[in-house]
């Protein structure tokens, strides 16, 4: 994350979680609209529960965007494609 040129947002999820498996399909279609402009990534926070809990992962599904290495902003909850879209060009 500290490394790219790129900002990148995160999707801290799991398998579990219905919200997260509704996203799911929606985060791909950001990713596809943004991959010029942005890196995606998912954490599945069962697997990674120690890097979900070094960045304070509360509930899922958590969004959280990395610019240079640090967060600048997060948010939590499911959300369609053109809002997460509209979220991310109103960070970056």
């Amino acid at each position: 994350i500290a490394r790219t040129g790129l900002p990148v947002i995160v999707d801290f999820w799991a398998a579990w979680c219905g919200p997260c498996k509704v996203m799911a399909p929606q985060f791909e279609a950001a990713a596809h609209d943004l991959h010029t402009r942005v890196l995606f990534a998912k954490v599945n926070t069962e697997e990674a529960q120690g890097v979900a809990a070094r960045a304070g992962i509360r509930s899922i599904p958590t969004l959280a965007l990395f610019r240079d290495g640090r967060e600048i902003a997060r948010t939590s909850g499911a959300m369609d494609a053109h809002t997460l879209v509209n979220w991310i060009n109103k960070q970056v």
